[in-house]
């Protein structure tokens, strides 16, 4: 029996969490028989009126060489194409359609949502997939054996949309201001904040560890 959730606050569209994908991969493959992994959707890039990539390229430009030095990931040439040549892009960046697909694929995979947002992080931040395309989904369809008919349909409702918003809106009740943010819920009303920004598998363990060996001690002497 799992006793504690472990939420992973993340945004599709963050590099640092595409950068602390493998360092969240690895905790919930170690700890997976001690707690549930939830991902929730935060929202970072949300408007009606979605900027072209032009808008944020430059900062991106110099922030990716800093993820790839602290965190060893690499960005993909296809997906730097955009951040290089903003101006020919045709990317405007939005954080709702991510966040409604990982609404959807809880419902077919929910022990498999650390792996599935890793793999929406890779889509974009390597591959170069634009996440506000319905096609950019299609090769993961395949990968979990998701019927595409069901998921496309699934991705337009409004009540898959009405679930990211509520992620989004419980991100901000738990007063994350930052992604990545990994939190350990230990009962209804008491959490622990594990790691706020990037943090690497060492010191997230260590923290993680740390905590459950002190409720564990709590509980054998109450």
């Amino acid at each position: 029996m799992k006793n504690y959730t472990i939420y992973y606050c993340y945004d599709a569209y963050c590099g640092w969490c595409y950068g602390f994908s493998p360092v969240i991969a690895k905790i919930a493959e170690e700890y997976g028989d001690k707690a549930s992994f939830e991902v929730l959707s935060g929202g970072m890039i949300i408007t009606d009126k979605p900027r072209p990539i032009a808008a944020t390229a430059d900062y991106i430009r110099g922030a990716y060489k800093t993820v790839e030095q602290l965190t060893g990931i690499r960005f993909g040439e296809d997906y730097l194409w955009h951040i290089n040549n903003p101006d020919q892009s045709d990317w405007f960046p939005n954080s709702e359609k991510p966040a409604i697909a990982l609404c959807v694929f809880k419902d077919y995979h929910p022990e498999s949502q650390v792996a599935f947002a890793s793999d929406l992080q890779y889509a974009l931040h390597y591959e170069g997939r634009d996440l506000c395309d319905n096609e950019a989904y299609r090769h993961l369809l395949e990968k979990y054996q998701i019927p595409a008919d069901e998921f496309y349909e699934k991705l337009g409702s409004a009540a898959y949309k009405e679930r990211a918003y509520y992620e989004f809106a419980l991100v901000k009740q738990l007063k994350v201001n930052g992604y990545p943010t990994v939190l350990l819920q230990v009962s209804e009303s008491k959490f622990y904040l594990l790691a706020r920004g990037y943090t690497d598998y060492n010191a997230l363990k260590e923290t993680l560890q740390s905590i459950l060996n002190t409720i564990q001690k709590e509980t054998s002497e109450s």
